[in-house]
C-alpha cells in the first residue's frame, strides 16, 4: 500500500495535556478522539498544531464496526465531517462492538460504554466486512481498523487474530491500525502469541501503530492507558519493526497524565525501539488462512484472493447478522444487566469484565459531569456502581448522568439536605423545571413494562 501516508512519531492529543503536546519536541503528528471534537469549533491547540503542519488523525470509538447492525449513517457523517475539518489523510476505528439489542433481536438497545471483542468466526467476519465496506463508502479518506484488547474469549472461535485480520484486509482492502499493547494484553489474558499474530497478519497493510501502558492485577492485564509503557509492550513493538517499517507509531495516554518530561521520555524510548530494531522497509508475506467451511480450499492452505462479490455489499446472507446479534446481546446483557452467563463463557472472566465496564462508566460520568463527584464526595463511586449494577446504559453518558441523578433524587438522596439541594439544582438546569418524584418513577416503570410486552 504505497500510498499510505508516512506519519512518523506521534502522541494522542487530549485536552488535559494539550499544552504539553504542543511543546513536546519531535512530535510529527497527533491523534484525537473523534467524538470529542466539534468541527465548527476545533480546540485552539489543534488549530495551532495544524498551522504548524502537524497531521491530526480523528480516532473513532463509538461506531461499532464489529456489531451486528450496519454502521449508523449519522455517526459515519460525523466521522467524515471531522476528517474533512481536520484535513486528515485517514480516519481510524475499532474492530469491536459497543452496543447490542435493537431491531435484530426485538430487545432494548444496550450500550457497553467500552470496546468489546468480536467473535473470530466466519459469521462475524462476513458482518464485519460488510460494515467496513459501508464505512469506506461513506468516508472521504481511507479507513484503518484497530485490533482491540480483551479480557474475555468467545467460545467456538474459528480463526486466530492474525487470520481474522488477514481475511478482513483481503476482502475489503482496509488498512490496519495495530495496537501492540493490545497484542500483549491478549497474550496475558487469552494466551495468544503476539509473534504468531504478527506472522499471520498482512503487515504491509499497517497504517500506523499504537503503543500504550497498562497494569497486571491477579493474572489479568488491564489496558489502562494510564500507566507507563512496559518492556513487554516495547518488545512486541520491536518484533513488529523486525517485520516492517510502520508508517507511524503513536503513544496513547488517556488518564493519570504524567509531567511533560515523562511523556517526552516515553516518546524517546519508542523512537529508539523503532530505530534500533533492524527490519525490512516493507514485507509482503502470504499468511496461512484456515479455509471457510463449505469451500473447496483445503484447511490451513493459502487461498487465492476472494472474488469481489464474496461478501455481498448489499447484505450478509444466511442470517449471519441475526445470529451475531443474538450472541452479542446475550453477552452484553450478562455484562451490564445481570443476565445469566451465556454458555461457553468463563464466568470469572465475565465478572472481571463486568466490573471493569462499571468502573469505566463511573470514571467517564465523573468527567462528563464533574459536579456529581464534587457534590456527592466519597459517596459518588459506591452510589454510582450500585446504580449501574441493575441499570444498563442505553443512550450515552450524558443521559446516563441525568438518569443516575434522577435515581438518587427519587430515593431521597443524598441525605444531607444541602447536597440534595445542589443535586436538584444541577438536575433542573439540565433536564427540566422540577425534579422527578417517586410517582413519576412508578409511571415510567409501568410504561416501560407495557412497552416491553
Amino acid at each position: 500500500m504505497s500510498n499510505t501516508p508516512q506519519l512518523g512519531i506521534g502522541i494522542g492529543w487530549r485536552p488535559e495535556i494539550a499544552d504539553a503536546v504542543e511543546a513536546l519536541p519531535g512530535v510529527d503528528w497527533v491523534e484525537a478522539v473523534a467524538e470529542n471534537l466539534c468541527p465548527g469549533h476545533l480546540p485552539d491547540s489543534l488549530v495551532r498544531l495544524r498551522e504548524r503542519g502537524v497531521t491530526v488523525v480523528p480516532h473513532g470509538v463509538s461506531l461499532g464496526l464489529g456489531g451486528a447492525d450496519r454502521p449508523d449513517a449519522q455517526r459515519l457523517r460525523d466521522l467524515a465531517e471531522r476528517a474533512e475539518a481536520l484535513g486528515s489523510p485517514l480516519v481510524t476505528e475499532h474492530i469491536a462492538f459497543v452496543r447490542a439489542g435493537g431491531a435484530l433481536t426485538g430487545s432494548p438497545v444496550l450500550e457497553a460504554g467500552h470496546l468489546l471483542p468480536v467473535p473470530r468466526t466466519w459469521d462475524a467476519l462476513r458482518v464485519l466486512c460488510e460494515n467496513v465496506r459501508i464505512a469506506q463508502d461513506s468516508l472521504p479518506v481511507p479507513l484503518a481498523a484497530e485490533n482491540i484488547a480483551a479480557l474475555i474469549s468467545w467460545p467456538g472461535e474459528e480463526l486466530s487474530e492474525g487470520q481474522f485480520l488477514a481475511e478482513l484486509v483481503e476482502r475489503t482492502g482496509v488498512r490496519l491500525l495495530i495496537d501492540v499493547a493490545n497484542l500483549h494484553t491478549n497474550h496475558v489474558n487469552r494466551g495468544e502469541d503476539p509473534a504468531k499474530a504478527l506472522d499471520e497478519l498482512p503487515v504491509e497493510a499497517i497504517a500506523y501503530v499504537h503503543v500504550a501502558g497498562g497494569i497486571e492485577r491477579d493474572g489479568v492485564w488491564h489496558d489502562t492507558h494510564a500507566h507507563p509503557v512496559t518492556r513487554p509492550v516495547l518488545d512486541v513493538l520491536a518484533q513488529l519493526r523486525s517485520r516492517v517499517a510502520p508508517p507511524g507509531v503513536l503513544l496513547e495516554r488517556d488518564d493519570d497524565f504524567p509531567p511533560a518530561a515523562e511523556l517526552a521520555g516515553e516518546l524517546t524510548v519508542i523512537r529508539e525501539t523503532i530505530t534500533a530494531t533492524a527490519g525490512p522497509a516493507t514485507t509482503a508475506p502470504g499468511p496461512n488462512i484456515k479455509a471457510e467451511p463449505g469451500s473447496e480450499t483445503e484447511a490451513w492452505a493459502t487461498p487465492p484472493a476472494p472474488a469481489a462479490d464474496s461478501v455481498p455489499a448489499t447484505g450478509v446472507a444466511d442470517g449471519a447478522r441475526e445470529r451475531l446479534a443474538l450472541g452479542q446481546t446475550a453477552l452484553l446483557s450478562a455484562l451490564v444487566a445481570g443476565a445469566p452467563v451465556p454458555p461457553g463463557f468463563d464466568p470469572r472472566r465475565l465478572d472481571v469484565q463486568s466490573r471493569a465496564l462499571a468502573a469505566k462508566r463511573a470514571d467517564v460520568i465523573a468527567k462528563v459531569a464533574p459536579e456529581l463527584p464534587e457534590i456527592l464526595g466519597a459517596g459518588y463511586r459506591p452510589a454510582f456502581l450500585a446504580y449501574a449494577a441493575h441499570r444498563p446504559m442505553s443512550a450515552g453518558y450524558r443521559r446516563d448522568a441525568l438518569d443516575f441523578t434522577e435515581h438518587l433524587l427519587i430515593d431521597g438522596r443524598p441525605e444531607r439536605s444541602a447536597a440534595r439541594r445542589r443535586l436538584t439544582l444541577w438536575w433542573e438546569e439540565r433536564a427540566g423545571a422540577r425534579p422527578p418524584r417517586r410517582a413519576t418513577h412508578l409511571v415510567r416503570v409501568a410504561r416501560a413494562a407495557l412497552m416491553g410486552r
